[in-house]
């Protein structure tokens, strides 16, 4: 889908749809709403009040306008109450706007930049909320849908534009839409990862990607790669165990973004376990049969990586994850094994379920040796999370306040769920072991905050974060109509608001 910002009139774009709308309550037809209903002779204001449209959010109706304006179909959305709207509105309504138009067959848009002026809402940020919410709308996984995949490069939309009439504001808008292509196709590469069966996304093929982001960096991404020899000698006994018992060998990338008088340095970390059987701690199948999910936390930081050398940031940003497979086989790690990390810090296995924690363990601890401001980790790390917070909202946790609302600022800018949990220092008894340093799990109550507290042992004094994405990293259920079911891309656009924040 092209996307683009033009100058002109609703009512005189030539297009196969045009995209209208109308705030809750209101009943007299201004701006660009009201140039389309005086074209169309009050058609719009006839339909409202005939079909008793109140222009809540999510409403929407489209008709044919049978010539009677450049455009064949007119789309209205509704865009709730005026007095609580805000960006995140406007990522919903352009993703209701996109999939109604997809249902008429068009090829062609053209659409009313919604809600620019209401409030503090400014152009560049009403342009690339639309820009968000179309092309996560429009995203699809078709690459084992073959014939889907045709039909959609066929009929799928080809051009959507932005019309614009006030010239001051084109050139923000155009900014808009570039600054909300990156976000999306940053979202979109950490999507497409999720969603590849861990069949075709083992570690050295996630290992692939990242080397395929830095090489199309031209040299301004560098990439450190350590197979299982160079694990070895750094001692990563936590990523070695949990590897044990695959028959791919496990992988840690460091990948690094290093500008000239750089103001900050920042490490975010990810999770990479490319399919997560339980080990022999066995899984249930049914909750196995999404485990390609588990490396979702890494993708976030490759979609972000990906996206580098569009925003070019004032900043030294580091990614690192360990690539490996959790399985179970006559090799691998048992309940009741004793790792130890390459902290020299040791681990009690009592679940090898509880697996991801252990590879942050060496994880984590190889960003501290850089010595960065702060980490950032995500992880599809614990179900007790989705257990407190349900499917659609992540959690945060840390060592810094100041860190953690920092992040939910950025998250909540972008519209991604998230919300701050406590690490109580009394629950750290907890984890702890009668034979190693640690134990990997905690006990019946409290789950995400004691393997919280847990990664927290291997980040030091070093200002840290963990987002805990285990729900909303995989939709099972459309809660908003720009994530579509499977794979969400969930952190990307926070990590990437967070980073332009330095």
């Amino acid at each position: 889908m092209e996307i683009q910002v033009q100058k002109g009139d609703l009512e005189n774009f030539k297009c196969d749809a045009l995209i209208i709308n109308l705030f809750q309550g209101v009943t007299n037809l201004s701006g660009g709403t009201g140039s389309v209903d005086k074209a169309l002779e009050g058609l719009v204001s006839k339909i409202i009040k005939e079909d008793k449209f109140e222009g809540k959010e999510g409403q929407i109706f489209s008709f044919r306008t049978l010539g009677k304006l450049s455009a064949k179909h007119v789309i209205v959305v509704g865009l709730g109450n005026k007095k609580d709207f805000k960006t995140e509105n406007i990522r919903r309504v352009a993703a209701l706007s996109i999939k109604k138009a997809k249902e008429l067959g068009v090829r062609t848009i053209g659409s009313i930049v919604h809600g620019t002026g209401i409030g503090d809402i400014a152009p560049h940020s009403t342009a690339q909320a639309i820009v968000e919410g179309t092309m996560l709308a429009d995203y699809s996984f078709k690459k084992f849908k073959k014939a889907d995949a045709k039909k959609e490069a066929q009929q799928g939309i080809k051009i959507f534009t932005l019309i614009e009439n006030d010239a001051r504001k084109i050139k923000a808008t155009q900014q808009g839409v570039e600054d909300g292509l990156t976000t999306s196709l940053g979202t979109i590469f950490a999507r497409d990862l999720v969603n590849e069966p861990s069949l075709h996304m083992t570690p050295v093929e996630l290992v692939e990607k990242a080397k395929q982001i830095a090489k199309s960096s031209k040299g301004k991404i560098r990439i450190k790669v350590y197979d299982k020899v160079g694990l070895e000698k750094m001692k990563a006994g936590g990523i070695l165990g949990v590897a044990m018992g695959s028959d791919h060998p496990p992988y840690m990338v460091h990948m690094t973004w290093k500008p000239q008088n750089a103001k900050k340095k920042i490490a975010l970390v990810g999770k990479a376990i490319t399919f997560d059987s339980g080990g022999l701690s066995l899984k249930p199948s049914n909750v196995m049969e999404m485990m390609k999910l588990d490396m979702a936390g890494a993708a976030s930081v490759l979609g972000a990586f990906s996206v580098l050398t569009r925003i070019k940031p004032q900043a030294e940003i580091h990614g690192i994850f360990a690539a490996c497979e959790n399985m179970p086989s006559g090799k691998a790690y048992r309940p009741g094994d004793i790792l130890e990390t390459s902290s020299g810090k040791t681990i009690e296995v009592l679940n090898t379920d509880a697996e991801g924690r252990i590879t942050l363990a060496d994880s984590l601890h190889y960003a501290t040796k850089l010595k960065p401001d702060c980490i950032i980790d995500l992880a599809t790390l614990t179900g007790a999370c989705m257990v407190g917070l349900g499917d659609y909202c992540a959690g945060i946790m840390g060592n810094n306040n100041k860190l953690i609302d920092k992040i939910l600022d950025a998250a909540d800018k972008t519209g991604e769920a998230l919300w701050k949990l406590p690490l109580p220092k009394e629950y750290h008894q907890l984890i702890d072991s009668k034979f190693a340093d640690m134990k990997n799990i905690g006990g019946k109550y409290g789950g995400a905050l004691t393997a919280g507290l847990f990664l927290q042992e291997f980040v030091g004094e070093i200002p840290w974060a963990h987002i805990d994405l285990a729900g909303p990293s995989f939709a099972e259920i459309e809660y908003v109509p720009y994530i579509p079911l499977g794979g969400s891309g969930y952190g990307v656009r926070t990590l990437l608001e967070f980073i332009k924040s330095l």
